[in-house]
């Protein structure tokens, strides 16, 4: 026969008196720091990091909810939104979102917030499927796609229409014009952008520490895939001035007044090559990759090129782009009596 087990009586909370408290709080203040200044370099800067990107995503949140949510509310909704935001949107390797949900929750807790156990549970298991893919294992090992002129008319081919259609065509094809990185195209201002006679003159402002630049944009010869143009229609739609040079576009087709972050440049690249089914993943990289590879190989000169780009003379990655576009001229295997 089953022995029958009492219900045991459930735990009460402890209560202590004042003094009690107050030494314990002073011991988990003492292990805080013990804790902090154990911690190897490495791993407070990756938490820095983590932070940052969580800082980012509140930033992408708050443009389509139309509200700021504070960064220490760390739920199970903003945990598991944070890993679908990585892994969609930023293209983030399982491996380092594992590593973010660490790094966000270690630095939520040292600022004093309760983060629910429930919350990192239900992270990790949105990102579980993540880690038995293996194109999403494979990410991060490699550099970017550079995109060629030939899938930015696959992409004009493939638009929305609308206003939404018009910048998006006018944003790809000015980060591609002017060998943008994601924040620099974020950051143009549509004051800075001159039309003149020949094209575009473009002032690139300071993103992160990197120089301005000013580089000039020629009219495209294929009308599809001409920055001149796309720039000029969508300005001219958007009754666009001055201020940021690419703005939101809400659902109903009405443009906002904020710039779009680097991070909304990214997805609408992405998001733009991917309904135009490119047979490769595009990313906000792959402009400027694209324009540094499709240059040379036009027969432009590294000097210029590296004018465009911004890129520092003994840039690696700049020679590796060049590397790259040069590797079948006059390769060391033609004709050579095969």
């Amino acid at each position: 026969m089953t022995a029958i087990v009492p219900r045991q009586p459930e735990a009460t909370p402890a209560v202590y008196d004042a003094a009690t408290l107050a030494v314990l709080a002073a011991m988990e203040e003492a292990a805080e720091r013990h804790l902090d200044a154990i911690r190897p370099h490495n791993t407070k800067r990756g938490y820095a990091n983590d932070w940052a990107l969580w800082t980012e995503f509140h930033g992408w949140l708050a443009e389509r909810a139309g509200h700021e949510l504070p960064l220490t509310a760390v739920t199970k909704g903003t945990l598991v939104g944070f890993v679908v935001w990585l892994d969609t949107i930023k293209l983030a390797a399982p491996t380092s979102i594992d590593r973010r949900i660490t790094g966000v929750t270690v630095t939520a807790r040292g600022l004093g917030v309760e983060v629910p156990k429930a919350a990192t549970v239900a992270a990790r298991q949105a990102l579980k499927p993540m880690k038995n893919d293996p194109e999403r294992m494979a990410r991060g090992r490699g550099k970017a796609v550079a995109a060629t002129p030939e899938q930015l008319r696959q992409m004009n081919a493939a638009v929305a229409d609308g206003l939404a259609g018009l910048r998006d065509r006018a944003l790809w094809l000015m980060a591609f014009g002017i060998a943008g990185r994601s924040a620099e195209v974020a950051a143009l201002r549509a004051e800075s952008i001159v039309h003149v006679s020949q094209g575009l003159d473009v002032h690139v402002p300071a993103v992160k520490g990197r120089p301005p630049r000013d580089v000039v944009v020629h009219y495209g010869k294929n009308v599809d895939t001409c920055p001149v143009r796309a720039w000029l229609t969508w300005r001219a739609a958007a009754g666009i001035t001055a201020g940021p040079a690419f703005l939101p576009i809400t659902v109903h087709g009405h443009r906002g007044d904020r710039a779009l972050s680097p991070e909304a440049v990214r997805e609408i690249i992405a998001r733009n090559a991917e309904r135009a089914g490119v047979s490769v993943r595009l990313t906000g990289h792959s402009m400027r990759a694209g324009f540094i590879t499709t240059s040379r190989k036009a027969g432009k000169r590294e000097e210029k090129i590296r004018e465009q780009s911004g890129h520092a003379e003994n840039s690696p990655a700049f020679w590796g782009y060049i590397r790259e576009a040069d590797k079948w001229t006059d390769a060391a295997s033609e004709d050579i009596g095969l």
